[in-house]
């Protein structure tokens, strides 16, 4: 099977079982997404969604968290991981996006990487989830999956992974792929064990072929 097979076979599943792809995280707006994903490095989503709309509800806009401080923003966010860090992230976000951009979140990968905690995989997703741009986030369960399926060969990185990705993804498909492998990789193709018995990619997967070889 060629690599392009593989894609076409995998895309074609998705399309057909998994027809609505969404993010987890709870937001209203852009600058809500922004502050989850922020919050959601090495969190679970539902932790995040535990969290962010009471401080939202108190730091509803860039402005309002921006003339606040670090040290208040962490009572808020207390029980995600790094919270001391995630809270000097936040401050400083926020006020990048007042002083730099108007109080509006931008829908550049580049640009929104210029952001006090923003890194590529955060960029990605506000683009794509927000403005619907053929940005591919790669996180631990988007890299996993990439490499399992046979996506990917020995990425070492996650920009290795999402270059590879965004080769053979059709752009209209990218922002909901990105979604379609993360959910996979967070119920059933999981770290430890996965869940091949119910996995219905098993015929295109690599990493399942292998296990009936061995």
């Amino acid at each position: 099977m060629t690599t392009s097979q593989r894609y076409k076979h995998i895309i074609a599943w998705f399309s057909e079982n998994v027809p609505i792809a969404e993010t987890e995280l709870v937001y209203t707006d852009p600058f809500g997404l922004l502050v989850a994903v922020i919050l959601s490095a090495q969190c679970t989503d539902k932790r995040v969604n535990m969290i962010s709309p009471g401080l939202l509800a108190d730091f509803p806009t860039p402005e309002v968290m921006a003339v606040s401080n670090s040290d208040v923003i962490f009572e808020y966010i207390r029980s995600v991981t790094y919270p001391n860090n995630k809270a000097k992230h936040l401050i400083g976000m926020a006020q990048k996006l007042v002083s730099d951009f108007g109080g509006i979140v931008p829908d550049d990968v580049d640009k929104l990487q210029t952001l006090p905690g923003v890194g590529r995989k955060t960029a990605n997703v506000i683009a794509s989830v927000v403005f619907n741009k053929p940005a591919m986030a790669v996180d631990t369960h988007v890299y996993r999956i990439s490499e399992r399926l046979g996506l990917t060969t020995g990425s070492k990185n996650a920009l290795q992974t999402e270059r590879e990705l965004v080769k053979f993804i059709p752009e209209n498909l990218i922002p909901k792929a990105h979604h379609w492998l993360i959910l996979h990789g967070r119920y059933i193709c999981v770290a430890r064990k996965p869940k091949c018995e119910i996995c219905g990619l098993k015929e295109w997967c690599r990493y399942y072929k292998s296990k009936l070889i061995c």
